[in-house]
């Protein structure tokens, strides 16, 4: 059975973002979050079938060779819950593992009303399954599946794709943190990361020769024309990739090619930005997988397993509350 998605209006808090990342200095930033509307999730489903970018595929071989393993460490009938979900398809040898044993409710939690569909259409097919999508958060999401699940059922939490990436070393703690503040004794995380690789591989997979990924960038900006009543000139703008070996993240960047001043209505804002001078719109860390276990320990999990892929370098690892 599928339940319709509950929905949630964005605009002020994306208008909010937008201001404040906009004016911060020196560096003008904007939340990747804002990245996944309907023509972004598009073009992010045709980044992940790039051959420069591995991370989806690679995710995907682990899933299928162990997702009968990784529900074996699991209690009797869970619920599914899943950060960001995408269009599920890496999700599904995981629930059809799970609904091999017994009827499993699945929560995708999305930004993107689009990505929302997709899942449906893509999962809508296994056997035994129901599925319900929030239209929110991360957190607003997983607070309000947490809240709504039966006092004895457990709750396995998915965080997939290394979007665990998205965030800096410490917030990425925090953000775990947060997550097990939810969660009850017997529930589970499963927490993909993106290993450390070599520098010209990482750039090729956010800066692919073809453009599908400069064209995902470059509408968020087309994003806030549309929405928020902005008149960006994207023509002034070029996608850009960068390692920073500090952090061990390739930031992706919108760079500006000349003098801009651009207006965003809903935002009360006026931007103005000189050549060279960008917009940071993503980063992606990458992990060394002994290290995934001290961070889960830090945020009060304790990891069980770790899966590893060793052809493109990707761990998946089993987190769980005790």
């Amino acid at each position: 059975m599928t339940l319709p998605a509950l929905s949630q209006d964005f605009s002020a808090a994306f208008a909010a973002d937008v201001r404040a990342g906009l004016t911060r200095r020196p560096q003008k930033e904007l939340p990747s979050k804002y990245l996944y509307d309907e023509v972004g999730s598009s073009l992010f489903e045709a980044i992940t079938t790039l051959p420069e970018y591995g991370v989806t595929r690679a995710e995907e071989r682990l899933l299928t060779q162990h997702a009968v393993d990784i529900v074996a460490q699991l209690p009797a009938g869970v619920t599914v819950a899943e950060l960001g979900s995408g269009s599920g398809r890496k999700t599904r040898r995981i629930l059809e593992a799970l609904c091999r044993k017994r009827p499993t409710a699945y929560c995708p939690i999305e930004i993107s009303r689009t990505a929302l569909q997709l899942c449906r259409r893509e999962l809508g097919d296994i056997e035994r399954i129901s599925i319900v999508g929030y239209e929110r958060d991360y957190l607003a999401g997983l607070a309000e599946v947490s809240k709504r699940r039966a006092e004895n059922e457990q709750l396995l939490v998915l965080f997939l794709g290394s979007t665990i990436g998205n965030f800096a070393r410490l917030a990425a703690t925090r953000f775990l943190r947060d997550i097990r503040a939810m969660l009850k004794p017997g529930d589970a995380l499963l927490l993909g990361t993106d290993l450390v690789k070599p520098v010209d591989t990482l750039l090729a997979a956010y800066d692919d020769p073809i453009g599908v990924t400069a064209a995902f960038d470059l509408n968020l900006l087309a994003r806030i024309n549309r929405e928020l009543g902005g008149d960006f000139p994207l023509d002034a703008f070029e996608h850009v990739a960068r390692f920073n070996a500090d952090a061990r993240s390739v930031e992706m960047h919108l760079r500006a090619t000349r003098h801009v001043t651009a207006h965003v209505r809903a935002a009360d804002l006026t931007v103005t930005m000189a050549p060279g001078e960008t917009i940071w719109t993503e980063s992606s860390h990458k992990y060394l997988a002994d290290e995934v276990p001290a961070i889960a320990g830090d945020a009060g999990f304790t990891c069980r397993r770790q899966w590893i892929e060793c052809e493109w370098g990707f761990a998946e690892s089993l987190l769980v509350v005790s």
